[in-house]
């Protein structure tokens, strides 16, 4: 494009802007009694309109020039904090503007300037959108400043922009099924994904391992491996130590450890970013990513991402508003179900609707803008997660209308990703996946009036509290919101549903979903089925022939593994034998490899417990306050999927299924050197990559031999 018709668009695009500001400002000033542009005694239409000429003018010269300096002032500012501020400081640098005006004609209340500014900044916004969408020089480089690249797109990789990138979108919680129902008929769900299937991409199902949740299934796509992940949340006796996978702390000893184990930095190691995830995968550049959350230095640059959304104020405001929107949506919706009675449900107070709205809108906008600023700097490999759906579907039901609104957002995200691409200095090859899927059914506490903790306690011969506590829900945004909020990690002891905490001779039970782990932290080891009938003779048959228990694993000291189901029935893992019906059968083909594999892991808890599920609807009953719930197995939470330009060779031969997130680690690795970029680093770099995650405070170093073996 010749550069004088550039300057000439841009020009154009300026004025307007000013135009639409101007005219939205003087029609705020008669329609609001505390905000004015006149003198007091009056002035010419003509007059009132170059005050308004001039206000507009100077609120936009302040919001180009001083709102950056803000927002990076305010980077320690928690990131709820600076959302909730952006009003105020739009509000504060209008009132500057209007003291430009000359002559005094420019005044307004504080609280009027709040709402003026707001306004005028949605204004300019969708105009400034809108005339960009019809220039795509324009449109590149409202991306551009979208994602805070204003200094221009950094060189390509060392094999030329011709070597094309990958996009991988993760979909938290959206299982195989679901997506199937989104994209189907004449209006789809989420038309973009709908066209996708329907041209140039394939889709298939995957299965996940028995502790189908973010945590493990995450883990081992970015980094190959969750060996000893047992769940969401377990207890290590070696330890004395809970290990909560969206911890910070947590999340980053889960990945050294599978850096240790694997020997590499992971899937993003070469040119990779990683955006909203709770593992790195190796990349040098993140974003609000959970294991480098709790470190402060050269090497945590995950704060990054709030800057680069935030620096722009309407991008701010917009978000700004939408996070309240979606508050006083999450109200009006739960008011709904209570008033309709609908059930199952689960309560939504607290805090949550603060946290609904930071997974929903703030997490998914800046998660959004980091891809679109990675596209543009034409990095090799891309990573993030996008956990909207998951939040909204635990509280309200994974088929529930207020889920199914969160994917039609989900798929506007991924509409602006696409386009965003077509701008990139390179080709993008965009795979969605899934961690998970999500099981609907209403929560052990409501179907059976006690708690996991409370059926335990009662098989112990231990008294059980007259009321029975309720156990938070354990949806990854609860701690991406308390870690952007610069809260303290919750401390083992907080959650009622354990009956005791580590240490004591009581046991310890901990939910994940449907998955129950029972544990006897005054036992060193993993207690034998023996030794727990000797203690406590009531405790395995109450458990098993509950109607609400699907199985339960234990380890017996003469037969190995053994999974318990009601009536008496037995399943030797070891041998393959079975004594009465099968408690594996309801829970469909591999359920006894995945559990015979989370037997073998040095963390797994003395006793696991598997919800029942309804083998015609794939029900299940959530041991925490969720209705759409994962973690375990049955339903339709252990059925991810995956989604692959159809130019890449299929995942697995002859149509057959991936078993396990390790397995498609392998095949994501493979997409990867099918781009033509260099082979992933091995060897020093994981070494360095080793060195720079650092245990977390509560855990043991790594060990020097199991370092040296793995180099």
């Amino acid at each position: 494009m010749p550069r004088w018709k550039a300057l000439s668009g841009a020009l154009f695009r300026v004025l307007a802007v000013w135009l639409v500001s101007s005219l939205t400002l003087l029609a705020l000033a008669a329609l609001l009694p505390d905000f004015r542009l006149q003198s007091p005694g009056g002035d010419s239409l003509t007059r009132t309109a170059v005050t308004a000429a001039l206000g507009a003018g100077a609120f936009g010269l302040l919001s180009a020039l001083v709102w950056p300096v803000l927002v990076r002032a305010l980077l320690l500012v928690p990131a709820l904090v600076l959302g909730l501020l952006v009003f105020f400081l739009n509000g504060s640098l209008l009132l500057l503007a209007l003291d430009l005006i000359p002559e005094g004609r420019g005044q307004a209340a504080p609280e009027t300037a709040v709402i003026v500014a707001a306004v005028m900044s949605a204004a300019s916004s969708a105009t400034s959108a809108f005339l960009a969408v019809r220039n795509d020089e324009a449109y590149h480089r409202r991306l551009v400043r979208l994602a805070g690249r204003r200094r221009g797109r950094r060189a390509g990789p060392a094999r030329g922009p011709a070597s094309p990138g990958t996009v991988f979108l993760q979909l938290d919680g959206v299982g195989h099924d679901l997506l199937c129902e989104a994209v189907r008929g004449e209006q789809p769900l989420m038309p973009t994904v709908a066209r996708w299937t329907g041209a140039g991409h394939r889709l298939t199902p995957w299965r996940t391992d028995w502790s189908s949740q973010t945590g493990a299934s995450q883990l081992a796509l970015l980094h190959g491996s969750n060996e000893d992940v047992p769940a969401f949340r377990w207890y290590e006796k070696d330890t004395r130590t809970v290990v909560v996978s969206n911890r910070p702390s947590s999340a980053a000893e889960l990945q050294r450890r599978a850096i240790e184990r694997t020997g590499d930095g992971g899937l993003l190691a070469y040119d990779g970013a990683s955006r909203g995830n709770l593992f790195s995968g190796g990349a040098d550049q993140v974003a609000l990513v959970m294991s480098v959350a709790a470190r402060r230095g050269r090497y945590n640059r995950s704060r990054a991402g709030y800057f680069a959304y935030f620096s722009d104020p309407a991008n701010a405001t917009r978000t700004a508003v939408s996070f309240a929107a979606e508050v006083v949506r999450e109200l009006v919706q739960s008011l709904r179900t209570r008033f309709r009675r609908e059930r199952p449900r689960v309560t939504r107070g607290g805090l949550y609707p603060v946290i609904r709205a930071f997974a929903t809108v703030v997490e998914r906008d800046v998660v959004v803008a980091a891809v679109i600023g990675d596209l543009l700097a034409g990095r090799t490999t891309i990573y993030a997660d996008l956990v909207a759906y998951d939040e909204v579907a635990h509280h309200s039901g994974p088929a529930h209308r207020d889920a199914l609104q969160v994917l039609r957002s989900l798929d506007r995200a991924i509409a602006l990703i696409a386009r965003a691409a077509r701008h990139a200095p390179r080709p993008y090859r965009i795979v969605l996946l899934s961690d998970h899927g999500q099981s609907h059914g209403p929560t052990f506490l409501e179907r059976y009036g006690l708690s996991l903790g409370d059926l335990v306690r009662a098989g112990c011969g231990l008294p059980v509290p007259r009321r029975a506590g309720r156990t938070p829900s354990g949806a990854e945004a609860r701690e991406a919101a308390r870690a952007a909020l610069h809260r303290p990690e919750e401390a083992a002891g907080q959650r009622p549903e354990r009956t005791a905490g580590p240490g004591s001779s009581q046991p310890l039970v901990l939910a994940s979903g449907n998955l129950g782990l029972v544990s006897f932290p005054d036992v060193p080891g993993r207690i034998t089925r023996e030794e727990l009938d000797r203690r406590h003779p009531a405790l395995l048959s109450t458990l098993a022939n509950h109607p609400g228990i699907g199985f339960l694993l234990v380890r017996s000291a003469v037969h190995g593994p053994v999974v318990l189901g009601p009536a008496g029935a037995e399943h030797h893992l070891a041998t393959g034998r079975l004594i009465g019906a099968d408690p594996l059968a309801p829970f469909g083909d591999g359920a006894a490899d995945a559990v015979r594999r989370t037997d073998r892991f040095p963390h797994a808890a003395d006793i696991m417990v598997n919800s029942a599920c309804d083998p015609k609807t794939g029900a299940v009953h959530a041991f925490e306050e969720q209705i759409g719930s994962h973690g375990g197995l049955g339903g339709a939470q252990s059925r991810p999927f995956l989604l692959w330009p159809a130019e890449l060779t299929p995942p697995a031969p002859d149509g057959a299924t991936l078993t396990g997130a390790e397995q498609v680690h392998r095949v994501l690795r493979r997409w990867l050197g099918e781009a033509e970029g260099p082979q992933l680093p091995l060897g020093p770099a994981a070494d360095e990559l080793r060195r720079g995650v650092r245990p977390p405070e509560g855990f043991p170093p790594p060990d020097p031999a199991a370092q040296d073996k793995s180099r």
